[in-house]
């Protein structure tokens, strides 16, 4: 029997979930637990207008943990002890001893993730120490750059923040998954009119399960403030994947959500006006309207 139910914007993530598991190949992969995967699915586009944000709904998503590590990446933070004394364990895994050993990166302390995603968007080419380092005015601020473009070269077609720096990818704990995005301003048509942005991000390896609800809420949180402090408005968040893979051992877990059918996406709401991307705290974004199906429980692969 046919659904009659309104389209929703999370239907993509579900079908793309479902061709996965119906045709995907069946490949290795770095952590050992074996995927399948298809290459360069089509894109998926979440619309951001009237303050949504896409937060998954046929799974409770940890959002506490999207927005730390959000605001940790816009700091330019690369020791994962910060996000773990807050209860975010996230990079716990990838911040190990053991794992930075197994990365040749024994010599750094436990926490110590290298010159990771927050430090290409603000310190890009600056040489990497370690993380208790003070790299303030070091390497090139994408994100400052970004944010400056926004406001008084709206139709720069360079309005971009790259997390892949080939040089460094060695320094680092994991080299970055979303690895860069494009922003685009839309003008308005008349005076009265506010411009709109919207923000393209690529990412070239992509856990359906567990990564990819993240990102999504991630880069339309990263939208949603850019526009909040370049006066326009968040348009739409667009997402291309290379490979986009399902852990084995997140096949039955994903079976179960693929049951559920989404509900309304939550509304953001502001707690005070915020001028300046770094001012944001946890505390600033408020959400409207989360009314989820419960979590799912998925084992994060290292």
């Amino acid at each position: 029997m046919t659904s009659t139910r309104t389209p929703h914007d999370e239907d993509q993530y579900l079908e793309l979930i479902r061709r996965v598991l119906e045709s995907g190949a069946t490949r290795p992969d770095r952590t050992g637990t074996g995927t399948r995967s298809i290459f360069a699915p089509q894109n998926l586009r979440f619309s951001l207008a009237d303050d949504t944000l896409p937060l998954l709904t046929t799974k409770r998503t940890f959002m506490r943990g999207i927005l730390e590590e959000l605001l940790w990446f816009i700091h330019g933070s690369t020791d994962s002890k910060l996000l773990s004394e807050k209860g975010v364990k996230i990079w716990d895994g990838n911040g190990s001893k053991e794992f930075l050993e197994k990365r040749g990166l024994g010599h750094r302390r436990e926490g110590d993730l290298g010159p990771v995603y927050g430090f290409q968007w603000r310190h890009f080419g600056a040489e990497y120490g370690d993380s208790d380092q003070d790299y303030t005015d070091k390497g090139v601020d994408q994100l400052k750059e970004c944010i400056d473009k926004i406001k008084h070269n709206p139709t720069d077609r360079r309005i971009i923040l790259s997390a892949w720096n080939p040089k460094d990818i060695p320094l680092m704990a994991l080299p970055p998954c979303h690895m860069m995005c494009q922003f685009y301003v839309h003008l308005p048509e008349t005076p009265e009119q506010r411009p709109k942005l919207s923000c393209l991000m690529f990412q070239r390896s992509a856990d359906l399960g567990l990564g990819i609800p993240f990102n999504i809420a991630s880069y339309a949180l990263l939208t949603h403030m850019v526009a909040k402090v370049t006066g326009t408005d968040a348009h739409e968040l667009i997402i291309q994947l290379g490979d986009a893979h399902v852990y084995l051992d997140h096949v039955d877990a994903l079976k179960t959500q693929l049951e559920r059918e989404p509900k309304p996406f939550p509304k953001i709401k502001w707690a005070r006006e915020v001028t300046n991307i770094e001012d944001f705290v946890y505390s600033d974004v408020i959400l409207e309207g989360y009314n989820p199906h419960p979590s799912i429980p998925m084992k994060m692969s290292v």
